[in-house]
């Protein structure tokens, strides 16, 4: 569906399998809808994230070293090898025989084709055309007919939901490796964060709706009122919901292995460093020095929706 963030709400019991298929029919399904190039023209931008994520987190007051660490970490953890295996494994626990065939047959035709290819487009967009698309002034006025084409688009791939839910569930994955990595106590982590997103939640999918919906229209700008219906068919189809399915699932598992890869080598890393200020006394580590290194904090809420 239009970009790979935009899509991450499912449970993983909502479309319980029925006859997962192999690794190599899943890898088809995966190939056809281009889910490797979406995720990987997001990771080169993944390091700055996650270090104004917790630069910004006014209680943690991290030193330079503790921010170098986290871009280090998240270049080692948002990386495509990290992000595939988990990924294709819950593609093909939840996808069957019959559902690969449908969706196959609608992502190799030519209309799934130009619909992929609009969602790599989007994909490879850079940050400030990300931002002028989703929060600046309207672009080209659209038919009151267009626009709820493009809403039951939104509401068939669940796109605001899920948009919302790929960051509490990575910023999860991100305390509860950084918990791990700091000898911290990951289930009290994982709690904090959860209460946090609960909390947030709601305000976070009326926030993003809007913007979202203009993305959409962007991406989608070229195809017609007809390939909308079309593509409309396909979702709401009982293949079509299944994929939609499988493919946030995969998504999931995806982004929060790569979360709590990074979240684990943030705490290896903090821990090191502690441990390094513990055992240099009197060489600019004493209090209030500017080169001190703060005890290791546990990993913010979650990552800012963009």
């Amino acid at each position: 569906m239009i970009r790979f963030a935009l899509l991450l709400l499912l449970s993983n019991s909502l479309y319980a399998a029925t006859a997962a298929v192999d690794f190599d029919t899943a890898a088809q399904v995966y190939q056809a809808a281009a889910i490797r190039e979406q995720v990987r023209a997001s990771l080169g931008a993944m390091p700055a994230r996650m270090r104004q994520l917790f630069a910004g987190e006014p209680a943690a007051k991290l030193s330079d070293k503790q921010l170098a660490a986290v871009t280090a970490a998240a270049e080692r953890g948002f990386r495509i090898d990290v992000f595939e295996p988990p990924a294709l494994n819950a593609l093909a626990e939840r996808l069957d025989a019959a559902t690969v065939k449908k969706t196959l047959a609608f992502l190799n035709g030519e209309l799934g084709r130009r619909m992929v290819a609009a969602d790599v487009a989007v994909a490879r967009l850079d940050e400030a055309a990300i931002d002028k698309i989703t929060n600046g002034p309207p672009g080209e006025a659209v038919s009151p007919r267009r626009d709820a084409l493009l809403t039951q688009v939104e509401h068939a791939s669940r796109s605001t939901e899920s948009t919302v839910q790929i960051y509490l569930s990575m910023g999860r994955a991100l305390a509860i490796g950084t918990a791990i990595g700091s000898g911290l106590d990951p289930v009290a982590a994982d709690e904090r964060v959860r209460k946090s997103g609960d909390s947030s939640r709601k305000d976070m999918e009326e926030s993003l709706r809007a913007p979202l919906h203009r993305y959409i229209a962007y991406g989608y700008r070229e195809l017609s009122d007809a390939d909308l219906k079309q593509l409309l068919g396909f979702l709401q189809s009982n293949a079509g919901k299944r994929y939609v399915g499988a493919y946030i699932a995969s998504l999931g598992a995806g982004f929060d292995a790569m979360g709590r890869r990074c979240g684990e080598q943030i705490g290896d890393s903090w821990r090191e460093l502690a441990q390094a200020q513990l055992a240099t006394p009197g060489e600019g580590n004493e209090p209030g020095a500017d080169s001190a290194v703060p005890a290791a904090q546990p990993a913010p809420a979650a990552p800012p929706p963009h």
